[in-house]
């Protein structure tokens, strides 16, 4: 998806312009390598449904199958190195403790918590990653402290009541796309001690407002003429389908507002769903095409507070943003601002699709308009 400009910025200018809502976090760079309203949702999703199309569902396990994805997530410097840092600069967390790491993968989070001294690790892998990240543990040394199971979480049995530690690296785009925070929650409730710990512990998601003339002109407005040919008729679909990219900070034309935080160790499942109130202020004269979503995750638990942000001012990561694109384009000057809610809900056929119901409206001086739009991420 090549797009705009390099989002490389440093994790320290996110701190920049109106971002005082958000935690600051311990750059991901200084790694120690060693010691160192649903209702209405539901009916309208129902009525663009396809029932004939294959969902997420039915391919999610499978991909992680291959090497790729896993190679794109390790790769993520941002992802992987805010772990290790906060395994290997919290060894007072894991020493000697029992840890679940749910999702595991290639089993790199479990490596990292067997290297820092835990007792033993259970590494859950639903996909035929699993057989790798056997081999793995064993090519590395740790058959004796880490274990792992092949099985969906939910239906697999540990040999041990309780755990310490319960670990994931569960987000999705969105936060909740595909994600496996219902997993992780299924864990805690069945095996978490009393006094244990899920890392991590808090998600946050926000919104922003961006001018995107141009790849919404190539994006959406291109089907107005396909080589002298009106194929508007997509453009409906097209707009329906949130776009994962990444954002130049300088494109974004109003402030960050925070639409809601989840707590991983007290949250029920449910709580997953939700529709939250914003009100997003211009803070220059400046058109807008496009609603952004991006994600905080944070470790509250560790000695000092650490995690990271998939925000546009924020280092690149697999994650991106997810881009809303509005019917409107709206006229918005300094100081004036779009108001609305944003209602967000697994799909009831398939959970790990996310639906998504936008209600919004701008009363200026130079353009007036209220709409609700329904996306859907699959």
């Amino acid at each position: 998806m090549g797009r705009r400009k390099n989002n490389n910025q440093s994790s320290t200018s996110k701190e920049e312009g109106n971002m005082s809502n958000h935690l600051r976090f311990q750059d991901a760079d200084e790694v120690v390598e060693d010691a160192a309203e649903s209702s209405n949702l539901d009916q309208s999703m129902c009525d663009i449904e396809d029932s004939d199309d294959k969902t997420s569902a039915d391919y999610y396990f499978d991909s992680y199958s291959h090497f790729g994805i896993h190679e794109e997530m390790l790769k993520d410097t941002v992802r992987t190195k805010t772990y290790q840092n906060v395994i290997y600069q919290n060894k007072f967390l894991f020493k000697n403790k029992i840890v679940l790491d749910v999702g595991a993968g290639t089993g790199i989070l479990s490596l990292f918590c067997a290297k820092a001294g835990a007792e033993h690790v259970y590494a859950v892998e639903c996909s035929h990653m699993a057989d790798m990240a056997k081999e793995i543990v064993e090519t590395n040394g740790y058959s004796n402290v880490v274990t792992v199971l092949k099985g969906k979480i939910e239906e697999i049995e540990l040999p041990v009541a309780k755990v310490d530690i319960i670990i994931s690296e569960w987000m999705g785009y969105f936060l909740l796309f595909e994600n496996m925070l219902n997993s992780v929650l299924y864990a805690r409730d069945k095996w978490l001690a009393d006094d244990g710990v899920v890392l991590p512990d808090k998600a946050s998601l926000y919104l922003t407002a961006i001018e995107d003339a141009d790849y919404k002109e190539d994006k959406i407005e291109f089907w107005n003429n396909v080589y002298g040919f009106d194929m508007s008729c997509i453009k409906k679909t097209a707009i329906m389908e949130p776009l994962v990219d990444t954002v130049d900070q300088n494109q974004i034309a109003t402030n960050c507002q925070l639409l809601k935080t989840m707590d991983i160790s007290k949250m029920a499942p449910g709580d997953a769903s939700f529709t939250a109130p914003f009100k997003l202020v211009a803070e220059r004269d400046d058109y807008i095409h496009a609603l952004v979503a991006y994600f905080d995750v944070s470790f509250t638990k560790c000695h000092k507070l650490m995690g990271f942000s998939t925000g546009p001012r924020s280092r690149a990561t697999h994650w991106k943003q997810t881009v809303l694109y509005l019917e409107d384009i709206l006229t918005i000057c300094e100081g004036e601002a779009i108001v609305g809610s944003m209602t967000v809900a697994p799909n009831k056929k398939n959970p790990r699709d996310v639906d998504i119901m936008l209600k919004y409206s701008l009363n200026g001086k130079r353009c007036s308009a209220s709409r609700v739009q329904y996306y859907k991420m699959r």
